[in-house]
Formats: structure tokens, sequence, C-alpha cells
């Protein structure tokens, strides 16, 4: 019996020893943007317990990226040197590391979940948040609306933290596009009220997330797979739209994207979102089936029976888990089991005893 969650996939020149990814999942616990024991042990776990790719939380290209205080970064060498021992962690457990390069825009600056919500002030270590029109979302900080040079060095940081990251020994970089920061909020003209180049059109406001793309594949070479998350709706009336992301997957692969990681939501309060199960998958179909390329489905997966059939009927290429991985670091492990293809996983030494199952 074979499985599509367990065939291996080859983006560029990195394969990953199955389709079952480990989603971003901020963990607002670093320090001065340094991951530490924490990461480590959150991370690693997920490696243990066979996931294909194990991604990090959005790591901040500059320090004012940062959604929280509490953010991780990648802006500095200091903080390369700490992702290297979680890298080397994984690597060991047979997991492919990727990175999530981000910048949060006028959502940064916030209380991290568990302390309260709404933004940090100057005196409690915030700052004001940038963004591409003065406009905040819901009761946060009004941002800093970018001039047309501070956009100009926005694909130069994210280069630089892609370099990092390689430096580093992460495999694969993600560009997040999604969830209402910096770049969806350029998408969106909900969020984007300029009328320069880089707002009104369809393409001014898609110019950003295209130029970071080109910046990013010319940094890292033809070989490092680089993945691009969207929120493929904005669930909301005159928004971001499910055909503007099938065109905007079309131009970001032109400009060296591989993968697009499709989510949905985050840049308005208040949208009317129809959660249920696998309530995202359909935006990674088409986006794969019209823009002809590979596409990660995320968003309520929970079952090895539903992830499997999201890959077989050829809906994604991937599936990526978040709390059902922090339900259930070993979620690959049961999955094989229950798919009947336990041959295909290879538990730790240490756990090996746990394969055999009542």
């Amino acid at each position: 019996m074979t499985s599509e969650l367990f065939t291996p996939i080859t983006l560029r020149g990195t394969t990953v020893r199955n389709r079952i990814w480990v989603a971003p999942m901020c963990q607002y616990s670093a320090t001065d943007g340094l991951p530490d024991d924490w990461h480590l042990v959150h991370l690693g776990q997920f490696a243990a317990g066979g996931a294909g790719l194990v991604m990090t939380e959005a790591s901040a290209v500059v320090p004012e990226g940062r959604i929280s205080p509490q953010d991780a970064g990648i802006w500095n060498d200091e903080q390369v040197a700490a992702w290297r021992r979680i890298v080397d962690f994984l690597h060991a457990r047979g997991a492919t590391a990727a990175m999530q390069l981000a910048h949060a825009g006028r959502k940064a600056s916030t209380i991290r979940p568990w302390e309260g919500s709404g933004p940090v002030t100057a005196d409690d270590g915030g700052w004001t948040p940038v963004a591409p029109s003065a406009e905040a979302f819901a009761d946060y900080t009004e941002p800093h609306a970018l001039s047309l040079d501070e956009i100009a060095a926005l694909p130069g940081a994210f280069a630089a933290g892609a370099r990092r990251a390689l430096t580093a020994g992460f495999d694969v970089v993600e560009l997040h596009f999604a969830h209402g920061y910096l770049v969806h909020q350029f998408l969106s003209p909900l969020s984007n009220h300029r009328d320069d180049a880089y707002g009104g059109s369809f393409d001014h406001r898609i110019r950003l997330a295209v130029e970071i793309v080109e910046a990013v594949r010319a940094e890292v070479g033809d070989d490092v797979p680089v993945l691009a998350r969207i929120s493929a709706t904005d669930w909301s009336d005159g928004g971001w739209t499910a055909d503007d992301s099938v065109a905007l997957a079309r131009a970001l692969a032109q400009a060296g994207a591989d993968l697009v990681d499709t989510s949905t939501g985050g840049n308005v309060p208040h949208a009317d979102i129809p959660v249920g199960p696998g309530y995202q998958v359909p935006f990674a179909e088409r986006i794969r089936r019209e823009a002809d390329v590979p596409t990660g489905a995320v968003g309520l997966i929970t079952d090895p029976a539903q992830a499997e059939k999201v890959l077989a009927t050829g809906q994604a290429d991937v599936v990526l888990l978040a709390r059902a991985f922090l339900r259930d670091p070993h979620w690959p492990m049961r999955a094989a089991h229950e798919l009947g293809v336990a041959d295909q996983v290879t538990w730790p030494d240490q756990y090996a005893r746990a394969a055999r199952w009542p």
C-alpha cells in the first residue's frame, strides 16, 4: 500500500521526506529576536515526530517587523548562531528546515496573546509600526505610511534575512505575504490607499511582493526553494479575492517562487469567515489548477484520512498542520499507522517501542 502523505517531494535542489509539514506558529517567547531552549524543544519535537518539513514561526527581517517584542528574528548574526543549533537538531532527525521571513507592518508592536491585546507602548518597549497607508488595524497604533525610499529598502531586508537563514543552515525560506501583515497590507485595497507605484491598480499593489521574491531568489540562487504564504481572500467586500490570488500566484512563480502556501484572512477585523474542516483547501486547489503552481493546503486539517484525500485528489501538493501538531507532535507516526503504511516512517530509537500499536 502507498500513501501520498508519505511520498517525498522535491522542490529545486531539496527533497523533503514526506508531505506533512509544520506550519509556522508564533511562540512569542524570544528575547531580542533570539530563539532559545523553548524553540529548540518546540520545533525539535516535530522533527522527532516524523514531520517532513519543520518551519519556524514568523521571523522578522528587521526589529520593527516583529508582531510583538517577544517575536523571533533574523536581522543579525547573533540570531543566526541561535538558530543554527535548532537547525542542526532538525537535520539530525531527518527533517527539512524552513524559515518564514516576515514583517508585521501595521500589526506590529502588539501585546503577546496571553498577556492581553492591543498595542505595546513606547514605555513598555513598543515602537511605531509602518504600513502602506497611515490607517490602523482595529485599535492598534496608527502606523507610519512608508515613503518610496523606505519601501525600496524592504526587498533587500528580506534578501538579507534569507542569506542569514541559509548561513544558519536552513534549507528552505518562506515569505510571509499573508494574515494582514505588511505585504498583505500592500496587496489588499482595504489597507492600501496609496496613489503611487505601490498602490491603486492590481499590478501596483502586487509590486512589492514580486520585488521581494525577485530579491530573495537572486540572493539564495537557483537551488534553494522559496515559498510564499498568501491569504487567498480577505473574506470582506471590496477586499482581496481568490481571482486576485490566482493572478498573484502566477506572478510570484514567474519571479521565482516554488510553492504557494495558501491561507486566508487576517487583514481586517470582524471578517465573516466560514471556519470548518479544510475550509481553505478549495483556494489551494484553485491556485494549483489555474495558476499551475504547486500549493500547500492549511487550515483545520486534522485527520490523516482527510489529509490523504487532499493530496490524492490533487487539491494540493503538501499539507501544513499547526494546532494538530501542538496536540500530537507525533501526528505523522499516527497517520502512518492509521493509513496502513507504518513501514514508511522511522521512529527514533528512543521511541521505537511505541511503534507497535495495541
